[in-house]
């Protein structure tokens, strides 16, 4: 079992015997972390949905977040992940909302975050958490996959 796997599934137990649910909103894993979490038998019991949110435009469209509330934030950064993991669980209507937002590579962003940056946030009860996480590797899938770990860890230390 991989890594990404394993904090999907214990992500998912910690979930089921709470009775919470989760929705993801995720950018440079490009879905990874809801496909571990989908790929849990039972998904439907915890896992509310997801977006892939690469772009403005896909921020507007399945986030409706508009430009205004970008005001004074960047992409990439703490701040926004948190946003994103507001909304998304806010609009999904579910327990917790899990996000992620980054530069996998093989290139850094237009913000200046080199490969290998990635910002992942978990808003639930009570709780609003970010983190970023520097990789220092410029490779795109195994940056996507850590990122992805690291979003799901976070998750999994929250539920406690």
């Amino acid at each position: 079992m991989t890594e990404l796997a394993r904090l999907a599934a214990a992500v998912a137990a910690r979930l089921t015997e709470r009775g919470e649910t989760v929705a993801v909103a995720e950018s440079s894993t490009g879905g990874l972390i809801s496909a571990a979490l989908l790929a849990v038998s039972g998904a439907s019991k915890f896992y509310v949905g997801g977006a892939v949110v690469y772009t403005a435009r896909a921020r507007l469209t399945l986030l409706d977040i508009p430009q205004k509330a970008m005001d004074g934030l960047r992409s990439a950064s703490e701040p926004y992940a948190v946003l994103l993991a507001r909304v998304a669980g806010k609009n999904l209507k579910a327990t917790w909302g899990l996000s992620e937002t980054g530069a996998a590579g093989p290139d850094g962003n237009r913000y200046g975050d080199a490969a290998g940056h990635s910002c992942a946030a978990v808003v639930g009860p009570d709780t609003e958490v970010s983190l970023t996480v520097e990789t220092g590797l410029d490779d795109r899938e195994t940056n996507m996959r850590r990122f992805a770990e690291h979003a799901l860890a976070l998750l999994l230390e929250r539920l406690g």
